[in-house]
């Protein structure tokens, strides 16, 4: 962002533009995603959009670290929580957290992974850091024992599984599915299961 919104009134307008950004990105694509054209749905003048966001990435990027955030918010809450919490509310909290997550706008979604660049390397190296800690957390407390060398990679795997379910569920439209959540359950359990 251009500037950050110190006011109520300038952190609703930012909201409105990355809402309006939003819904042009998902329903136009990266290559037809124009500043204008999210000025005119958000219902400001495009100087107004441009006071907080310098072009059409710096948008996406702002969208895309919403999202990204969501995902880690997602993720800690299968990870942390009481002691007496079983692998299976963890596993359950962390499937229906990631599906959710992914089910509120696909389309987004998808034109975020496939098509947005990533404004700098760093970021994308920021996000996976924090993203594969919460897997390595869930991976620790499943065990119940002091991470270990090996907690990286099984991290990666772990993800990876996961992340390969849900994008394909999204893709076929069976993230509602309960059968495929259970499954996915069955799969992330038996894995964590292993290992400890």
């Amino acid at each position: 962002m251009r500037k950050a919104p110190r006011q109520q009134r300038s952190q609703v307008m930012v909201n409105t533009i990355l809402e309006a950004a939003t819904r042009v990105l998902a329903q136009r694509g990266w290559a037809n995603f124009k500043t204008n054209e999210v000025a005119e749905v958000a219902g400001i003048s495009i100087g107004s959009l441009y006071q907080y966001f310098p072009d059409k990435l710096g948008l996406a990027e702002e969208i895309r670290k919403r999202h990204l955030s969501a995902v880690l918010a997602a993720l800690s809450n299968s990870a942390h929580g009481e002691a007496a919490t079983t692998l299976e509310l963890r596993v359950t909290r962390l499937i229906d957290g990631v599906i959710a997550v992914h089910a509120v706008d696909q389309a987004l979604h998808r034109v975020l992974l496939k098509e947005v660049p990533f404004v700098t390397v760093a970021n994308g190296e920021e996000f996976e850091r924090e993203y594969q800690g919460r897997y390595r957390e869930l991976i620790a407390v499943s065990a119940g024992a002091i991470p270990n060398a090996s907690d990286e990679v099984a991290a990666r795997v772990l993800a990876a599984a996961v992340e390969g379910v849900v994008h394909a569920a999204a893709r076929h439209g069976e993230l509602k599915s309960a059968l495929l959540k259970r499954e996915l359950a069955h799969l992330v359990i038996a894995y964590l299961r292993v290992r400890a």
